[in-house]
């Protein structure tokens, strides 16, 4: 498995997970807006050995202070630790880019991704009740400020294209 930054050329294959994750999807258009017009957004995909898209996940990054904006695994891939090797260079990402901290929201009903974060680090800050357009469904609130060192010879590469 690769993981690297995703380019407006992913958006297809991204935007497949996505429709197959959640319930109220993201549109391709708004891959294609956050890749090319969102100065403050960074996303990863992760490919298989032959180069198909796996996974994604994205953030926005604003001085010291990331957002994960959303996270999938394709389904017939999850399970397999995926899930955690993203976050993981999500974070190091983050990390690398001056964030000293990563917020997110989970489904209050998703124990599975719940358990992922948690073992990374992320603790429960609060509730945002009734976050979830398609249910109603409250969201945890999650924060962690315990991102790895930046790396010192990162270089971001130039504009994905």
């Amino acid at each position: 498995m690769k993981i690297r930054r995703m380019t407006v050329s992913d958006v297809s294959q991204v935007h497949a997970i996505e429709a197959d994750t959640f319930a109220i999807p993201w549109s391709r258009q708004s891959f294609v807006e956050e890749m090319e017009r969102n100065a403050c957004a960074r996303y990863l995909v992760a490919e298989d050995e032959r180069g198909d898209i796996i996974a994604y996940g994205g953030a926005w990054i604003i001085l010291d202070e990331g957002h994960v904006t959303n996270v999938a695994v394709a389904r017939t891939h999850r399970g397999k630790g995926i899930g955690r090797a993203l976050m993981l260079a999500l974070m190091q990402y983050a990390a690398n880019l001056g964030a000293a901290y990563l917020t997110l929201e989970v489904r209050r009903s998703n124990a599975v991704a719940q358990r992922l974060y948690r073992s990374l680090g992320f603790v429960e800050l609060g509730v945002r009740k009734h976050y979830y357009e398609d249910n109603g469904e409250d969201a945890l609130l999650l924060v962690c400020d315990r991102l790895p060192p930046a790396e010192e010879d990162f270089a971001e590469e130039t504009e994905p294209t």
